[in-house]
Parts: structure tokens; C-alpha cells; sequence
């Protein structure tokens, strides 16, 4: 269909959106966004869960584990400046290509190297390329998803990162134990570039898509006061929304950078467990996080579609999620593993949920072609926090030997990350840009 009927269809549809089936395309596209969120994570927690087999082939100690992670987190800081632009410039099924390329070679070759400087090079490499994820898949959420759906869509594909934390101790320890380690880098490698040639051959944007039909483009775009006009990047940096964002970021992301590379050292050190009994309490802890990533997008983008204002369905599920990280500050007073495992999960399914609406702030509060940018800049504030708290860990693991001010932390963090983002943006409206 040419562009002028498709958009004479769009329009003669609109007005029976809510009579006509609406159409479900969109949601194929949102699974390719799961899948690759869940390949991201299956490359970023083999380090983590092979952290104590490296750790004794290779004599490090917890300073010069966190200086491995230090520079992925910084590679992640660059890279999602980069990434924001560039996916905002080069579009979402190029963006992504290009950040699957980079991160799934980089990955496949910790393989080959043998030093604490090899890896540092690859972990920045990975860095690289895999901060294009959250840029790539909150465009084409912006792209496929009304405001209305958008806070659940993005906790639906940022469960995947909680299957790839989940599917990753229950391979790496499998392949290592066979096959040795260098093997379980290459293994989970591979599978990405499975998903990139079908990214490729199926992803377009909703008005180039043949398969979407004339009700779900209308529906799609039934909000757009979004304008699509481009914004220069450097306008984006005095907006007050842009740092709402990016201190939200900043704040919460060094607390999951914690818990991905830490917890299975902790729960080693804690409880004695090893390679082969770590991956249970691993797994239910990601299973827990999985149930408040779906749960945090689904409770605003249930109160919204029920008549709640976007600013109170945000700010009240993300006040929630504050409360019910806080018991994670006594988990080193708990003797018992699986009392642990049920306070920490708790805690990283409230960041989930947390995160599935500060993830759609930048969509509920710019303009769609600005949004990979302001994406950039928050991943880029994130990854900053993450740099710090890699440091910030290993130095009290080296010198006391305990994770208590880290969890303190990891408890506190998000009513102040809420007061901030109200404190910037009280009322969540669309940023004035001139």
C-alpha cells in the first residue's frame, strides 16, 4: 500500500480502535527486544558467574576483579552517549545491529586471552557494544507502543534481563565444568548472532511494516503530541527532564551492577557455596526479579489505562519499589541462605519494577526522535554510578572483608533517586524545548 492510502486507511481507522481488532504486531517486535535483552545478560554474567574460577587460574583479588568491571562500566559510560545519537540517527534495526556485532565479539573473545589485562581490553569491548541495548529497544518501544502500553512493554522486554541472569548460571557451570571455560564464552557468543540475522530480516519501523495492519498503526500512533521533529543533542542537556532521567540512572543502576557481578561471590563467601551449588539461589533470585519487571510496568500501566494521571501511576509504583528494597540493608545479618535469597530477590524485583517506569520516563517526557539521546545520556549517568561502585566495592571487600556498607547503600538509594526525579520533574510533562 503506498504511504498516502496507508495514512488515508490510519486515519479512517482511528475512531474504531476500540471496536475493531486492534492487531498484535507490535508485540512480535517487543520479543525480539526480550530476547535480545536476554542475550545482553547471558554475555554480561558469565564473567560474574565464572568470577570464582578466574579468580583462582588466574590469582586475582577483589581489587583486580573490580578494575575488570571498572572498565566495562566505563566502555558502558562512552558507548551509551555514542549509542543514543547514533541509534536516533542511524534508526533501531541498524543501532541494534551494530551493538550486537560489537558486544558478540567482544564476548567470544574472552576466550583467547589469558591476563588480568586481556580481559580488562575485552570487558571494555563488551562495554562497548552492549550499551547499545537499552537505547536501541526503548527507541523502537518509542516507535511501536502509545504512552499507554509503554511502562508495560518495557517491563516485558526488561525481563529479559533477568532470564539471561537466570540461563547464565545454569550454562556456564555446565559448559565449563565439560568443556572448560574459554568454551562457555564462545557458547553463549554464539547464540546472538542467531537473533541478529532475524533482527535484520524482520524489524522495520510500524509505517514501513507490511505486516502491521492500518487499526494497529492508528493505534500506535493514537498519542502522538510526541513531536518527531529531531532535537540537537546539545538542547537536551539543560532540560531539566534529561536529568531527572540521568540522576534516576545514576543513583539505581551502580545498586544492579552490585548485585550482577557480586552476588555470586557473596553468596560463596556467605554460605560456602561453590560453581555447582551457587546457580539455585542465583536463579530464584532472577526469577523473583523477572515477577517485579513485568509487575512494575504492568501496576502504572494499569492505573493510567483506569484514569490515573501518567505522574502518579509513575511516582506511586516507583515509591513501592523504594519501600520494599529497604529490608536488603540486614542481609549480612541473616545466618539462614534461603531467608537471604528471598530478601535480596525481593530487592532486586523492586529494582526491576523501579526500573521497567524509569525506563519510560524519556518517552513519557520528550519528543520519540529525541529519545535514544536522552536514553544515552541516562545509560551514560548509570554507567558513571556503576564505574564508582565497582571501585567503591572492591576497595571494602579488600580492606574489611564485609558487604554490609554495600547493601546499606543498595537499601537507601531509591527514595532518594524518587525524590530527585519529583524534585526535577514534579509533574512529568512534556519537556519544553524551544
Amino acid at each position: 500500500m503506498a504511504h498516502t492510502d496507508r495514512g488515508q486507511a490510519v486515519a479512517s481507522s482511528a475512531p474504531k480502535i476500540g471496536t475493531v481488532h486492534i492487531g498484535w504486531f507490535r508485540w512480535v517486535i517487543l520479543a525480539f527486544l526480550f530476547f535480545a535483552t536476554t542475550l545482553n545478560y547471558v554475555d554480561r554474567f558469565t564473567i560474574s558467574v565464572l568470577k570464582p574460577t578466574l579468580s583462582l587460574e588466574f590469582h586475582w583479588s577483589e581489587l583486580d576483579y573490580s578494575r575488570i568491571i571498572f572498565w566495562f562500566t566505563t566502555a558502558y559510560a562512552i558507548g551509551y552517549v555514542i549509542f543514543g545519537r547514533t541509534i536516533d540517527w542511524l534508526g533501531a534495526r541498524l543501532g541494534y545491529s551494530i551493538a550486537v556485532i560489537v558486544w558478540t565479539c567482544a564476548h567470544v573473545a574472552c576466550a583467547f586471552v589469558g591476563s588480568l589485562t586481556g580481559f580488562s581490553v575485552m570487558l571494555f569491548a563488551l562495554g562497548l557494544g552492549q550499551s547499545g541495548n537499552f537505547p536501541a529497544a526503548l527507541k523502537a518501544v518509542a516507535e511501536w507502543f502509545p504512552q499507554r502500553e509503554r511502562a508495560f512493554a518495557n517491563g516485558l522486554f526488561n525481563a529479559g534481563s533477568n532470564i539471561g541472569a537466570i540461563l547464565t548460571p545454569l550454562i556456564v557451570p555446565v559448559v565449563t565444568l565439560y568443556f572448560g571455560w574459554r568454551m562457555a564464552f564462545v557458547a553463549t557468543g554464539s547464540l546472538s548472532l542467531i537473533w541478529l540475522i532475524a533482527w535484520i530480516m524482520v524489524y522495520r519501523r510500524p509505517r514501513e511494516h507490511p505486516r502491521v495492519k492500518p487499526s494497529e498503526l492508528a493505534f500506535i500512533e493514537s498519542d502522538h503530541q510526541l513531536l518527531e521533529k529531531r532535537v540537537p543533542w546539545i538542547k537536551l542537556i539543560f532540560v531539566k527532564e534529561t536529568w531527572a532521567f540521568a540522576l534516576g540512572k545514576f543513583l539505581t543502576d551502580p545498586v544492579w551492577w552490585f548485585y550482577l557481578f557480586w552476588l555470586p561471590a557473596f553468596f560463596v563467601k556467605k554460605y560456602g557455596l561453590d560453581l555447582k551449588s551457587f546457580g539455585p539461589p542465583i536463579i530464584a533470585i532472577y526469577v523473583l526479579s523477572d515477577v517485579g519487571s513485568i509487575a512494575g510496568g504492568w501496576m502504572s500501566s494499569t492505573m493510567i489505562k483506569r484514569g490515573a494521571s501518567v505522574n502518579a501511576a509513575r511516582k506511586l509504583t516507583m515509591l513501592l519499589c523504594s519501600l520494599c528494597v529497604l529490608p536488603v540493608i540486614f542481609t549480612m545479618y541473616i545466618s539462614n541462605e534461603w531467608v537471604a535469597v528471598g530478601i535480596v530477590g525481593l530487592a532486586t524485583a523492586a529494582h526491576q519494577a523501579f526500573s521497567a517506569n524509569l525506563l519510560t520516563l524519556p518517552s513519557d517526557t520528550v519528543p520519540k526522535a529525541a529519545v535514544g539521546s536522552v536514553v544515552g545520556i541516562g545509560g551514560t549517568a548509570g554507567a558513571v554510578g556503576g564505574m564508582l561502585i565497582a571501585g567503591v566495592t572492591g576497595l571494602v571487600l579488600q580492606y574489611t572483608g564485609s558487604y554490609t556498607p554495600i547493601f546499606l547503600m543498595a537499601g537507601l538509594l531509591y527514595l532518594v533517586a524518587l525524590g530527585v526525579i519529583h524534585l526535577l520533574s514534579p509533574k512529568l510533562e512534556l519537556a519544553k524545548i524551544s
